[in-house]
């Protein structure tokens, strides 16, 4: 069974683990329901009891599946984590119905751990104008909620206004080896050190990003360790902070969840010479990846249809393994269904959602550029056979 510690400023005792509800596997473009179904009840099975989800993850459908999952579960046997996304709704009822609609579909009288999601400056303005907090505040006063927190994406200064306006319960941030100092996640998390407030970690891995390192980004955890996963040194680094209450990960298959639940059984934190191997990592990753994009999505949809986490996704792949080959007939595949860069209008509106204040309209742009370069080479050197 997976590790669990008591949090005391929470009185609840939470699996190191947590299962984050948005990279289900999939059928195609859709959900498969039963295998996500069969993931989140084997979690629970191997101790895992905090599952986090959101109704902007996979169209709404991860809440259902949550609500499907455990609904054979004694209810006090798992904690549910479930958010307030501010900008799906138009006014302050419609945020009001949407809280009572999750409790519905999550098939459940109360939410443990309720958040208000990825709040930055833009969010967090409609969040003061539609009283988000004092409603929610007045749904923890009735049982509702048990538990009320906040997850962040913006600068250190936001951050702080947000931490002082409210009275919170706990906090979740983006915290992972590579943004410790390169997103500033370090000034975040010593923050909320200094508060003792308890610490939710997403994006362990960055959207899987440092799970898919190649043989030689990864080498000096190869040569300390060549059986254990990519993957698991980065959620062992986050694991070893000791503000951190849970790490959330979206385990698409079942390797991935026995891995995980394998690291986080008799977890002993990263000795020196393990962080030192994590340091020399993260110097050969920064000279190549220049685009932050975790795949969270919070971009889409784009009014333009063009698919902005893909595109960004295929580029990583180019910094990481060089296959220009590839990287022409991936991006290529993209264009012809329709969902191509060469749409983008630039107006922006992704921007407003980005977790990592990324200049997308200028990213879009470069990647159309060099996917163009690259198609002239590889065209003219199978030209000139």
């Amino acid at each position: 069974m997976i590790d669990r510690r008591m949090i005391p400023q929470l009185g609840c005792e939470i699996s190191r683990l947590g299962y984050g509800g948005m990279r289900f596997p999939k059928n195609g473009d859709e959900v498969d329901v039963e295998e996500a179904v069969k993931l989140l009840r084997k979690a629970y099975d191997m101790g895992v009891n905090y599952f986090d989800t959101a109704v902007v993850y996979h169209k709404g459908e991860s809440e259902k599946i949550f609500g499907k999952a455990f609904e054979i579960y004694d209810r006090s046997s798992y904690y549910l984590a479930d958010k307030m996304s501010i900008w799906v709704c138009k006014d302050e009822q419609e945020m009001k119905d949407l809280f009572e609609r999750q409790l519905k579909t999550l098939k459940t009288d109360y939410i443990d751990f309720y958040l208000v999601h990825s709040l930055n400056r833009n969010h967090y303005q409609k969040v003061k104008e539609f009283h988000c907090v004092e409603f929610l505040q007045e749904m923890k006063r009735q049982g509702k909620i048990k538990h009320l927190g906040f997850s962040f994406h913006d600068t250190y200064p936001v951050f702080t206004q947000i931490l002082n306006d409210y009275d919170w319960d706990f906090v979740q941030i983006q915290l992972n080896y590579l943004d410790w100092q390169n997103q500033g996640a370090e000034q975040l998390y010593r923050e909320l050190e200094k508060r003792n407030l308890p610490c939710m970690v997403m994006e362990p891995v960055r959207g899987g990003y440092l799970a898919t390192l190649d043989e030689q980004r990864a080498k000096p955890f190869l040569e300390m360790e060549p059986n254990r996963s990519i993957a698991s040194w980065a959620i062992r680094w986050v694991e070893s902070l000791p503000q951190v209450t849970v790490v959330l990960s979206g385990m698409s298959d079942m390797a991935q969840l026995e891995d995980n639940v394998a690291m986080m059984t008799n977890f002993e934190p990263m000795n020196e010479k393990e962080l030192e191997a994590v340091a020399k990592v993260v110097e050969e990753i920064r000279k190549v990846n220049d685009i932050p994009c975790t795949g969270c999505r919070y971009c889409m949809d784009c009014p333009m249809g063009v698919d902005i986490p893909e595109i960004f996704a295929i580029y990583s792949r180019l910094k990481i393994f060089g296959k220009d080959k590839s990287f022409v007939e991936d991006y290529k595949e993209v264009m012809e269904n329709g969902n191509g860069a060469e749409h983008c209008v630039g107006c922006q509106q992704c921007m407003n959602h980005c977790p990592q204040s990324i200049e997308i309209p200028d990213k879009l742009a470069m990647i159309h550029r060099l996917y163009l370069d690259k198609k002239a080479e590889l065209e003219a050197a199978e030209a000139a056979k």
